[in-house]
């Protein structure tokens, strides 16, 4: 369960979910290769939620936004980002 809201994330997902939205997000595709193939629609959210979810705990581990200026001198900075490979269902990942 998340500390910032009430429901656990999954449980927040299931509340929001709405068909328009995958309607939107499968607009133009037309073939399972479209949606599940080497640069599907899968790989891509995948990508995204991971990048998200690895900003979000680096904001909660360092106790600040990005982009916001650091109170004082000597603490943690976000100074910069190096491409990580990671291993998904989806086959190898840069993020």
């Amino acid at each position: 369960m998340c500390k910032y809201c009430s429901l656990s994330f999954a449980r927040r997902m299931q509340c929001e979910r709405k068909p328009e939205v995958l309607d939107e997000l499968l607009k133009g595709y037309k073939q399972p290769e479209d949606v599940i193939g080497e640069n599907g629609l899968l790989k891509q959210l995948t990508k995204a939620l991971l990048e998200w979810a690895l900003n979000a705990e680096l904001t909660h581990h360092l106790g600040y936004e990005k982009h916001e200026r650091v109170a004082e001198k000597g603490e943690t900075a976000r100074n910069g980002a190096s491409e990580k490979t990671l291993e998904t269902e989806q086959g190898e990942m840069v993020v």
